[in-house]
């Protein structure tokens, strides 16, 4: 495709050329002709003639509202430079769309992508893993999928974490048969844990963990 046919694809035709394709529709020459005379893709002789034959004119209609800033193919580029590169900016996004001819604010970008499902949003924050962190997790899987099942519970050695209700008068929270004892260092716990595993002849094996159970 030539570089003529390549711009008129984006931008609209003058409408002096617009008048020379539709006399030469009327002289009875065909789409395909038309096309290759002037330089013109066959899809725009198509489409202006259809709209002189509809509205009598190949004038510019007035449009309902003020055209977009950003042309469809402009928005699908941001969009592939975002997908490429989710961490670019949006002055970086402003300067490739300035590269492309289409000067726009940060805030035309911005709703943009809005349109085509991209947020801005804060990254999480997660460990940088290794080959040999990955690996150590595969194993660990792989173990725990050999687990028909199990069955833990936490045995709290001072008190109880769970919210105690008593019916007391106002004024009388502090009192000490309202309250519910704490230590400072928690009181302790024991973790009990029991499970069968795939292949094994034991069963209901219970281990016990003082305090935290320990990582696999």
């Amino acid at each position: 495709m030539s570089e003529q046919m390549r711009i008129m694809r984006s931008k609209e035709l003058p409408e002096e050329l617009r008048d020379r394709i539709v006399a030469r529709h009327r002289s009875g020459q065909g789409y395909k002709k038309i096309s290759a005379a002037l330089k013109v893709p066959k899809s725009t002789v198509t489409s202006i003639t259809l709209k002189w034959k509809t509205f009598g004119t190949t004038r510019t209609l007035p449009r309902a509202g003020r055209p977009a800033k950003l042309s469809y193919r402009g928005r699908r580029a941001l969009v592939r430079e975002v997908k490429k590169n989710p961490k670019i900016t949006v002055a970086e996004l402003q300067r490739c769309s300035r590269e492309m001819g289409e000067s726009c604010r940060k805030s035309t970008i911005t709703a943009a992508l809005h349109q085509s499902g991209l947020y801005g949003r804060v990254a999480r924050r997660k460990p940088l893993l290794s080959a040999r962190h990955m690996k150590a997790h595969m194993d660990s899987k792989m173990v725990r999928n050999k687990i028909l099942w199990s069955d833990e519970t936490k045995i709290e050695l001072f008190g109880l974490n769970s919210k105690r209700y008593v019916w007391r008068k106002p004024g009388t929270a502090h009192h000490l048969s309202n309250t519910v004892p704490t230590v400072k260092h928690g009181g302790g716990s024991i973790m009990l844990t029991t499970g069968c595993n795939r292949g094994k002849d034991e069963c209901g094996q219970v281990q016990g963990y003082p305090g935290r159970k320990p990582s696999p």
